[in-house]
C-alpha cells in the first residue's frame, strides 16, 4: 500500500492520499528514505578465539568416531579431557554439530496427531446441536449427579436434557434418540457436536448416530473453545442466584433443572440471538418478534424524536451461527472468507426454499 502511495504521490500529493487511507506521512517518508539509501554490505571480523576450518573438521571427526557417535557432547568432552585432549568447549561442539544439522532428540518422542479444527455452520434450527455433560454436587462430599444437555446452537434452545446418577453411553444414546424423535429430525439433516469425553466417543453413541443419519463431530483435545455454546449454557445454569451449592437428592436436582430450563427456553432473553427467547427463535417466531419490537420503537421515536440521535432499530437475529468460522488468513486479500460465508449461507437458504 505504501509503495502505491509513493507511486501516485507526484500527481495527487502525499497528504491527501495519507488522509484518505489513514496512514501517517512519516511512514511514507521513512519508506522512501530506506528505499533511496544505498545498502552497504557489512563485513564481520572473525573473532581471534574462533577455531580455524581445519580445527572444526578435527572436532567433527572426533564426534563422528564410533566410540563417541552415541554419546552426548558433555560425555565426549569429559572423555577427551581425561585422555589429555582439549579440542574446544562443550558449547562450541554443539555449534559445530548444529551447523551440520546433527543436533536433535534421538529418543522416541510421543507425537500427537494433528486434529482438524471443527468448522460448523447453522442457518436454521435443528441443523447443528451441541451436547455435553456436567457434574452437580450431591448432598455429601464426593457424590455427584450428571446433567446431560443437548442444545441447538442456532436458537440456543435446549432440545433435550436428563439427570442421572452416572455418566453412561447407554443413557446418552437414549437421550439423543428420544430428542431426535421429539424434534422430528430427518436423516442427513443434523450435525451433533460434542467434546471428547468417553460417552461422546463411545461406540454405542457412534452406531446410534449412524443409524439415525446424524453427522458427529468432536472438539480438539484440550480446546474448550471448540464447544462454546454448551460451556456458556452451563455457566448460565451455575451462575443463577437460585443455584445451590449442593443438591439434597437427585429429585431435588431434577426439580431445579425443570424450572431452570423452562425459564431458559421461554423467558430468558439471550444476548446472542438479538435478545429473543430461545423458544421464539427455535419455532420460527423471530421475524414477528422483530417486527413488533420495531413498531414499538417507531412509536417511541414519533412520540419523542428529540430523545434520539437517529431512528432506533430493533436488534436483528443473526442469519448464521458458527463454531470456529474460517479465519481470514485462509482466504484472498479481498476478504474472500466473508464471501465464502455469504455463498454458503445462500446455498443453504436455497436448499431450505426448494
Amino acid at each position: 500500500m505504501i509503495a502505491a502511495i509513493v507511486e501516485l504521490a507526484p500527481g495527487v500529493g502525499v497528504a491527501p492520499l495519507c488522509r484518505a487511507l489513514g496512514i501517517s506521512r512519516s511512514a511514507i517518508y521513512r519508506y522512501t528514505t530506506r528505499k533511496n539509501k544505498p545498502s552497504v554490505a557489512v563485513s564481520r571480523r572473525q573473532s581471534k578465539r574462533a577455531l580455524s576450518e581445519d580445527e572444526r573438521k578435527t572436532v567433527l571427526e572426533y564426534l563422528h568416531k564410533e566410540r563417541f557417535i552415541d554419546k552426548a557432547v558433555p560425555q565426549v568432552f569429559a572423555a577427551l579431557l581425561d585422555e589429555g585432549k582439549y579440542l574446544c568447549s562443550i558449547r562450541t561442539m554443539y555449534r559445530i554439530l548444529a551447523a551440520e544439522n546433527e543436533v536433535r532428540e534421538r529418543r522416541d518422542q510421543l507425537t500427537h496427531p494433528c486434529y482438524q479444527k471443527p468448522e460448523l455452520l447453522a442457518t436454521s434450527p435443528n441443523e447443528v446441536w451441541s451436547w455435553d455433560i456436567t457434574k452437580l454436587k450431591g448432598p455429601v462430599k464426593w457424590t455427584y449427579y450428571y446433567l446431560y444437555v443437548i442444545l441447538d446452537i442456532f436458537s440456543r434452545y435446549v432440545v433435550g436434557w436428563m439427570i442421572a446418577m452416572r455418566e453412561s453411553a447407554a443413557l446418552a444414546a437414549r437421550l439423543i434418540k428420544e430428542t431426535c424423535l421429539k424434534q422430528v429430525v430427518n436423516p442427513d439433516q443434523l450435525t451433533l457436536h460434542a467434546d471428547r469425553g468417553s460417552s461422546m466417543r463411545s461406540k454405542r453413541v457412534a452406531l446410534l448416530l449412524s443409524d439415525l443419519g446424524v453427522t458427529k463431530t468432536h472438539s480438539r483435545p484440550h480446546v474448550s473453545n471448540d464447544n462454546p455454546f454448551s460451556e456458556s449454557q452451563f455457566k448460565t445454569l451455575k451462575y443463577r442466584p437460585q443455584f445451590p451449592n449442593r443438591f439434597g437428592s437427585i429429585q431435588d436436582a431434577r426439580l431445579f433443572c425443570l424450572s431452570f430450563f423452562d425459564w431458559y427456553n421461554k423467558r430468558h432473553h439471550h444476548s446472542g440471538i438479538a435478545l429473543m427467547t430461545p423458544e421464539d427463535v427455535h419455532y420460527g417466531r423471530g421475524a414477528s418478534v422483530t417486527k413488533m419490537r420495531q413498531m414499538t420503537l417507531d412509536a417511541a421515536y414519533q412520540g419523542h424524536p428529540e430523545r434520539f440521535i437517529k431512528a432506533p432499530k430493533a436488534p436483528v437475529l443473526p442469519k448464521a451461527v458458527w463454531i470456529n468460522p474460517p479465519s481470514k488468513d485462509q482466504s484472498d486479500p479481498l476478504d474472500g472468507s466473508k464471501m465464502d460465508h455469504v455463498k454458503l449461507i445462500q446455498i443453504k437458504e436455497e436448499v431450505h426454499t426448494n
